[in-house]
């Protein structure tokens, strides 16, 4: 991505020049305001001014000011007459203060639907174009101009972040979206909500994401409840869709493996794809080294539930007794009861490796459960 970049500065003349105009215009407009009788025509005027503030990107403290500034200006010209009492004067305030108060309630209610409606439409737009991008539906040359809006270059190397999380609403990707822009550059990071999933697109070489990401995930949806996965730096267009399917497949393969590192990098778990690119064969795999175990007592699953927490705590077999609640004398015999209905051990080196690959596609394919 290149960080955008909008020209030179104007001359302090010129901008000078185009405050004095705008103020001019912001004043002249909340007088007009003052001066229509109450009732609906006038909240509905102030409602359409309060919209093209919004519009024209107007601060809301400078629209309030303003407003106040005129009311001030209007009760100045008030004439108050040497036999007016203090009820009258009193009187004549408070109707200044409440055309002020109803017109900004107005003003303010047409200012924020306007720039609610304008972040509905900018994160509907974001959402189409990320779509577009990691899809690659829409036409190229169409595509590299909204890509430039964002600071894009299709032709660099990007990765693609994925987090998956329950608490995930539209409000919670705007906030990291915008901590992200500020951290790192709107130029360098582009954030939506896609299929119910946090998606991050970052330039390849930005240094620090992962981590920043992680710390607005924990900020916003706390230490648990969430997982991120990173996918490889890709060149190009194609190597856009290939690093979102990286850190999505990473995170569907996390979930069948029960995984519960809260930060996963497809890098680390190149050995799922391969596992599971010839269906058939791993199938095989699985059914042939372990399909004896469904004729044990209790079928396989007390058996392949001790292989997966011996493999985990890297063939410890105290470790996988005090994690299992059992004694080391049950585990022991759970293992070489799969000695004798496998004719494979762990404890053997020729055969783990094998015994491992087995248990790790019968938890992607979720053996010994029927699969549709």
């Amino acid at each position: 991505m290149s960080e955008s970049r909008t020209g030179g500065r104007p001359p302090a003349a010129a901008t000078r020049e185009t405050a004095t105009g705008e103020q001019l215009w912001l004043t002249q407009a909340c007088r007009a305001l003052l001066d229509e009788p109450a009732g609906d025509r006038r909240t509905q005027a102030a409602a359409e001014f309060g919209a093209r503030a919004a519009d024209t990107g107007l601060q809301l403290p400078d629209l309030v000011g303003t407003m106040l500034g005129a009311a001030a200006d209007r009760w100045q010209c008030t004439a108050v007459g040497p036999d007016d009492n203090a009820t009258g004067v009193h009187a004549q305030a408070a109707a200044v203060l409440e055309t002020a108060r109803s017109l900004l309630d107005a003003l303010l209610d047409g200012y924020a639907h306007q720039t609610h409606a304008e972040l509905a439409r900018h994160d509907h737009d974001r959402t189409v174009f990320v779509n577009d991008l990691l899809t690659g539906r829409a036409d190229p040359g169409r595509l590299a101009e909204r890509a430039h809006r964002y600071g894009i270059r299709l032709s660099a190397a990007h990765v693609v972040l994925v987090a998956r999380a329950a608490g995930l609403t539209a409000e919670v990707v705007h906030r990291v979206d915008a901590a992200l822009a500020g951290r790192f550059g709107e130029g360098n990071i582009l954030t939506t909500l896609r299929d119910g999933d946090l998606v991050c697109i970052s330039a390849g070489g930005l240094r620090g994401i992962t981590a920043e990401l992680a710390h607005r995930l924990i900020a916003e949806l706390g230490a648990d409840g969430w997982q991120l996965a990173v996918g490889r730096a890709h060149p190009g267009l194609a190597g856009l869709a290939t690093s979102l399917d990286e850190a999505r497949n990473t995170l569907d393969h996390a979930t069948k493996l029960g995984f519960t590192t809260p930060v996963l990098n497809a890098a680390d778990l190149l050995v799922f794809p391969v596992l599971l690119r010839d269906r058939d064969a791993i199938t095989d795999l699985v059914t042939t080294v372990l399909g004896p175990l469904t004729t044990a007592r209790g079928g396989a699953q007390p058996y392949l539930d001790t292989l997966t927490v011996l493999f985990d705590n890297q063939g410890n077999y105290t470790a996988t007794a005090r994690h299992m609640h059992l004694s080391v004398r049950a585990v022991t015999y759970r293992l070489d009861r799969i000695h004798d209905l496998t004719g494979y051990h762990p404890g053997e080196p020729t055969q783990r490796f094998t015994l491992h690959a087995a248990v790790l596609g019968a938890r992607l394919l979720g053996w010994p459960s029927p699969q549709p």
